[in-house]
């Protein structure tokens, strides 16, 4: 059984097979798969330009694979898109609502694209909830970054997804903040069995949320596990160290190293 309580053979939230993204000749993701669980925290591990976000934008639909298949909460992402879309959400700090509309326009536009009834009601309680209630009608481009990161988080969750995909979710937030942030996920997290796919740079943040890693290298898949599992293998005491070690290719996993000493 999982951490969660679902089990490991169970149809996983999303999977992903041999999907790959080229650009004429330069590839970004290079045939990469894997799965993940129901309920659980995936995060996806790598430097600028290892492949992490064009993963994320072909799970959402932005980008269309070169080859693969994507399936998620039970539908053929390729295929089903509609009808997957209503059931996902997404959040960067990388991308900007409209600047002139209010958070309350931005919002209700959100809430009627993905169809919800008692729209108002919807976007009163998601600003009380993450305290935006204060700000409702003050333009986007008005915000401090902490407001417009509650406020990027109201948009994501606007729908109750199932399926939540973050690219560096705390990015330039203070440290007070980013907590704050990172609390809230788990809170959802453990209200609704949601599932989310994390892309950070934080490593300290990938340690608190993520279930399972994958550490990808030039739009690869080099090496997954727990985080646990990880820096047991790499013989490293935080994950920062281990991303050091992936990224630069400078690191010798402790179970290499100890074959590597092992009489022939």
């Amino acid at each position: 059984m999982s951490p969660h309580g679902t089990s490991e053979t169970a149809a996983p939230a999303l999977e992903v097979v041999d999907l790959a993204k080229t650009y004429g000749t330069v590839t970004a993701v290079d045939g990469i798969s894997f799965r993940v669980a129901r309920g659980s925290t995936m995060a996806l591990l790598g430097g600028n330009g290892a492949g992490k976000t064009t993963t994320i934008a072909m799970v959402l639909g932005l980008v269309t694979p070169t080859r693969g298949a994507l399936r998620g909460l039970g539908f053929d992402l390729l295929r089903d898109r509609r009808q997957a879309n209503a059931l996902m959400n997404f959040e960067s700090p990388y991308v900007d609502m409209p600047m002139r509309l209010t958070v309350r326009e931005n919002l209700t536009v959100y809430a009627r694209l993905y169809g919800l009834n008692h729209v108002r009601d919807r976007v009163l309680a998601i600003a009380d909830d993450l305290a935006l209630t204060e700000f409702l009608d003050r333009p986007s481009g008005k915000l401090s970054a902490g407001q417009k990161t509650r406020v990027g988080l109201a948009k994501a969750l606007i729908n109750e997804p199932e399926l939540l995909l973050l690219d560096e979710p705390t990015a330039s937030l203070d440290p007070d903040t980013a907590d704050w942030v990172r609390s809230y996920f788990e809170t959802y997290k453990a209200r609704t069995g949601a599932t989310i796919l994390l892309a950070s740079h934080n490593m300290g943040e990938v340690e608190r949320l993520a279930d399972n890693v994958l550490m990808m290298t030039q739009g690869r898949i080099v090496d997954r596990g727990t985080p646990a599992d990880l820096l047991a293998r790499y013989g490293r005491t935080n994950m920062e160290d281990v991303f050091l070690d992936v990224a630069r290719g400078t690191g010798i996993r402790a179970e290499d190293a100890f074959m590597e000493g092992a009489p022939s």
